[in-house]
């Protein structure tokens, strides 16, 4: 990286901290700095869902993939997240919104109490508090490889600096910043990557002419829709994972839901995080799938996509490319900071401390601040500790996914009335069951990964729904009437 790359990166998180200081001002309570009081635009709510659902392990982890396996990562990844984005818009989204409205919610798992009780409250809170750690600790190594290859930077130093801009901004403005910073670095993103997209474009073998022909090129089964052990079945293992993470089981996408003025504004903003799931990564993802056309037999694939920015992006794009890359990864680590705070805050404090119960607005915010910059602090500790998980890849893919299903069904299914008999009994023998399968295959060498990524989810969706078959208890007043809240009969 030249003067002019560091001048560009520099300019980006003095955007970022200016944004941070701007949305300081409008955070008056709590309520304000979780759920930016409710009032988030479709538009704007769309792109933070869209923005805060991947990271820059996307061009380290993924660009491996798409470098060694080829267009299956679109299939099994972007496609995969349109389609249950737009299933979650429809089913999920609108019931989020309503919660905040009739449930004055501020956190995701704060409703659980209603829905079942406090112990599985409490389980879902703990659980997922702590996966969240590992997963955002595996974001910020992430960036921290790419910036080492940008530019030679140490993968310490370069967790520190993400970590530590993360942490002032974050922390000062909360949901507000962290939107309007998902809005700002999806400008940055959309100018970087259609840049890499031309330039990689005109430096193929015969230009333009042969945008469509790379595949012909590349080692066999790179243009394959399922490329092992990236297999169909894979596919949809993904699907219903994604289902449950961008529903909400993923915590600060509910809260994009939650935060939108009206359920038919979460909806709206579903559909648009879908679209841009379905469109954008084609664009996003061309110079990845052609990396093996530039680089032949790479050590380490998980490298090639910022070898590409390295060898062909001149002063100063190189420098853009690399802050959309930071962006992405600030924008999940933010967000995630910013929600697991909530769930701490609102949901696991009060429950342990009574002294946290009825807090004033001003004592509620200074918590909610502390709060969050002590889990950023925490991840920032894990990320330096990163290849004692398995890598960037085992700490996000492997760790994340598998154990992300287990809390979030009984999230996601106990918004719908259709699953009314599944109580706290199912709730905690779906999490319980879905843990333990994935402890057991963490025990078992030989497996597929789509079997050691879908069996814990699997498990926890069967025991969830058959426990409540053979539930002969009542439902409860409290349930019956939080269900009818959340319907489509309720318009708002």
């Amino acid at each position: 990286m030249q003067l002019l790359d560091w001048f560009v990166l520099v300019l980006y998180f003095t955007m970022l901290l200016s944004i941070g200081l701007w949305a300081y001002s409008r955070v008056k309570n709590s309520a304000d700095f979780y759920t930016a009081g409710g009032k988030l635009p479709w538009w704007l709510s769309g792109i933070s869902h869209h923005v805060s659902g991947y990271s820059g392990a996307v061009f380290v982890a993924y660009a491996g993939i798409a470098y060694t396996h080829g267009f299956t990562l679109y299939v099994w990844w972007a496609f995969t997240v349109s389609i249950a984005t737009l299933l979650a818009a429809f089913y999920i989204a609108p019931r989020w919104a309503r919660l905040r409205k009739f449930s004055n919610i501020q956190s995701p798992t704060e409703y659980l109490l209603v829905r079942y009780n406090v112990q599985t409250q409490q389980l879902i809170a703990w659980t997922g508090s702590i996966i969240k750690v590992f997963d955002t600790g595996g974001k910020l190594a992430a960036i921290a490889v790419l910036l080492n290859v940008f530019s030679g930077a140490s993968i310490t130093f370069g967790i520190l600096l993400v970590g530590a801009v993360s942490l002032i901004y974050i922390t000062i403005g909360g949901l507000w910043a962290d939107v309007w910073n998902d809005f700002a670095q999806f400008v940055v993103q959309l100018i970087a990557g259609i840049t890499m997209f031309i330039v990689i474009v005109m430096n193929l073998e015969g230009g333009v002419a042969n945008i469509f022909t790379i595949w012909e090129k590349l080692p066999e089964g790179n243009s394959s829709f399922f490329n092992d052990p990236y297999t169909i079945t894979f596919a949809f293992t993904m699907l219903l994972i994604n289902f449950f993470s961008y529903s909400g089981g993923t915590w600060n996408l509910a809260t994009r839901f939650i935060s939108s003025s009206s359920a038919k504004v979460a909806k709206k903003a579903g559909v648009l995080s879908s679209i841009l799931y379905l469109i954008w990564p084609l664009v996003l993802l061309y110079p990845m799938f052609a990396a093996p056309l530039f680089f032949d037999s790479l050590a380490d694939p998980t490298l090639s996509y910022g070898m590409m920015a390295r060898k062909f992006l001149p002063a100063g794009l190189l420098g853009l490319v690399l802050a959309s890359m930071f962006a992405n990864t600030l924008s999940m680590t933010a967000s995630d900071s910013n929600t697991v705070s909530a769930v701490i805050c609102r949901d696991i404090l009060p429950k342990l401390f009574p002294k946290f119960q009825n807090l004033s607005r001003k004592k509620e915010l200074r918590l909610a601040r502390i709060t969050t910059f002590c889990f950023t602090l925490i991840t920032i500790l894990v990320g330096l500790n990163a290849s004692k998980f398995g890598g960037i890849f085992g700490l996000i893919v492997t760790w994340f996914a598998a154990l992300l299903g287990p809390i979030s069904v009984p999230m996601i299914l106990g918004l719908l009335p259709i699953f009314k008999k599944s109580g706290s009994t199912a709730a905690i023998g779906s999490i319980i069951g879905g843990l333990s399968v994935f402890i057991i295959l963490k025990l078992v060498e030989e497996k597929s990964l789509a079997f050691e990524m879908g069996a814990p989810i699997m498990a926890s969706l069967i025991l969830f729904v058959v426990i409540g078959l053979f539930n002969k208890k009542p439902v409860p007043e409290k349930v019956t009437d939080l269900h009818f809240n959340l319907s489509n009969k309720i318009k708002s």
